[in-house]
């Protein structure tokens, strides 16, 4: 399809009607009042999610089971979406949704140097990874079940030639065989992701690009100052290493900023400038350990207001395909809160300083 209004008719159309079915700020909090792992699936099997947990006997529906169902409806609207769109957004949407499957990657490697024994004898290895892995279907280039197989982190390299992965991982690989850390493999791959979808975003032209780089900058925005301020306080990099393993570009949070950090300015300080609606933010730094996972959730609720107001004006752009898979994402990430929460001892306080979606009723 064409672009400009004769291209986004159709999906603007379809994607405000997905869109309506998301779950509202409500929905959450009422299903965050579910007294048990039980009734909060009985009442989940009365939304949009209920074709895809009553797929399941009730005797399946283990935490982890019902986790993996409903990320298939997450699969099958970024199937239904990346169908839709105009030509030249699809490059752009399909490496979106790429990030579930560099997240399979990162299983898939990360499986492969635990300890054998933490597996049961009578279990093989694929048979446990293949229940973490996102449903990521027919879009999927990983050989994942081969390199699980493969036995050793270098083998599975290999089986990643004329993916878009193999030139990343195999610059990288050569820093890990010498420190037997996953670590700069992960950084590589994170870092060829972002380039690659800011590449795409920053090919499309007029309202396209505009509404593009707002979105995937926002994103970029959230990564680059949690990468900064964890590589900082936990990996105690230096300067130079910090720079290198962030992004030079974003939508609020710009290179200058991301360097100031590295160079040894208060963080509190930088990150309060660009999101001055963010409290406390001094404070949550003081306390890393519990305050950058608070940090992080106040940030991505700020992308999910910035993806809300895309649907405010001229919808026909792919500014509105994008908010709406992202909000589906960050719906997924509340439900499986809900989920962990539900099925273990988390208090109810702490589940509610964690999801995301209820931030839009203020």
């Amino acid at each position: 399809m064409a672009g400009g209004v004769s291209g986004y008719a159709a999906i603007s159309a379809k994607v405000r009607a997905m869109y309506s079915n998301l779950l509202t700020p409500q929905d959450i909090s009422r299903l965050s009042e579910s007294p048990d792992f039980s009734s909060l699936i009985s009442a989940l099997k009365h939304t949009q999610y209920g074709p895809y947990l009553s797929a399941l006997k009730d005797n399946e529906l283990t935490p982890r089971r019902a986790v993996q169902q409903i990320k298939r409806r997450l699969a099958d609207t970024y199937a239904s979406v990346v169908q839709m769109s105009p030509t030249q957004a699809r490059p752009l949407i399909r490496q979106l949704y790429r990030s579930f499957e560099l997240g399979n990657l990162k299983a898939v490697l990360r499986s492969i140097v635990t300890v054998s024994s933490s597996w049961n004898a009578d279990e093989a290895p694929w048979d446990r990874v293949r229940e973490v892995l996102f449903p990521f279907g027919s879009f999927s280039t990983l050989p994942a079940q081969a390199m699980v197989e493969s036995g050793s982190v270098a083998s599975a390299v290999e089986l990643l030639k004329g993916t878009p992965y193999e030139s990343a991982i195999s610059f990288a690989l050569r820093r890990f065989s010498a420190e037997q850390n996953l670590f700069p493999i992960e950084v590589a791959l994170d870092l060829d992701y972002w380039r690659r979808l800011w590449t795409e975003a920053r090919k499309l032209k007029g309202l396209d690009r505009e509404a593009a780089t707002k979105i995937i900058g926002s994103l970029l925005d959230m990564n680059n100052l949690m990468w900064t301020a964890r590589y900082k306080i936990y990996h105690k990099l230096s300067e130079e290493e910090l720079i290198n393993y962030t992004l030079p570009f974003g939508f609020r949070a710009h290179d200058d900023d991301i360097r100031a950090i590295a160079a040894g300015a208060d963080a509190a300080a930088v990150i309060s400038r660009i999101f001055p609606t963010i409290p406390d933010v001094a404070a949550l730094l003081e306390k890393p350990h519990t305050g950058l996972p608070k940090l992080e959730v106040q940030i991505k609720r700020q992308v999910i207001q910035q993806c809300a107001a895309a649907f405010i004006g001229n919808p026909f752009h792919v500014g509105l395909p994008l908010a709406f898979l992202i909000l589906s994402d960050l719906e997924i990430q509340d439900l499986i809160a809900l989920i962990e929460a539900k099925s273990s001892d988390i208090s109810d306080e702490e589940l509610h300083s964690t999801l995301l979606k209820t931030a839009l009723q203020n």
